[in-house]
């Protein structure tokens, strides 16, 4: 009898401990993840979404001029890029979390960017992780296609390698 109710308690724990589990996975997958590289919080190293649509090139940002959205730190040149980009974050983010879209369009996950490889397609900011990549992505539209089928299964991976950092 000591026995089944010693079994009956560790199944409620078990049983605890999953939904807590998945509730913390829920809460990390409810963000959206975004690549800040190996190393701190900042998005695309730095650059200025903003300006590689209003300025056609890869800019600098400054902490200066700063925002905190989806969990990391963008930085922008100037205080009016950071507003166009806080009245419109999804307009001006890059696709894939700033993940490098030659990459997610194989499949496979490239934290490394150049900030410098990039292109906009459909009114969409793509990076690469280099300018080669880049180019490879704008003159095969297949990539486009592929990144966009394969994103939800980069993204879950990379939820998961989030939430068992977060463990650790």
């Amino acid at each position: 009898m000591c026995d089944a109710k010693r079994k009956a308690g560790l199944r409620i724990h078990a049983a605890a401990g999953a939904l807590s589990l998945l509730a913390f996975v829920g809460s990390v997958a409810a963000d959206e993840v975004v690549n800040t590289g190996y190393f701190g919080d900042v998005a695309i190293k730095g650059y200025d979404p903003v300006a590689y649509f209003t300025q056609n090139q890869a800019v600098q940002g400054s902490a200066e001029f700063s925002y905190r959205w989806l969990g990391a730190t963008w930085h922008f040149a100037s205080a009016e890029n950071r507003d166009l980009f806080v009245s419109q974050p999804v307009k001006y983010a890059p696709q894939y979390g700033g993940y490098c879209a030659d990459g997610v369009s194989l499949g496979t996950i490239t934290t490394n960017i150049d900030p410098k490889a990039w292109r906009i397609i459909d009114g969409k900011l793509y990076l690469s992780y280099d300018p080669g990549a880049a180019d490879g992505f704008e003159k095969k539209p297949t990539k486009v296609v592929d990144s966009k089928k394969y994103w939800p299964g980069v993204e879950q991976t990379l939820i998961a390698e989030k939430s068992l950092k977060s463990w650790e």
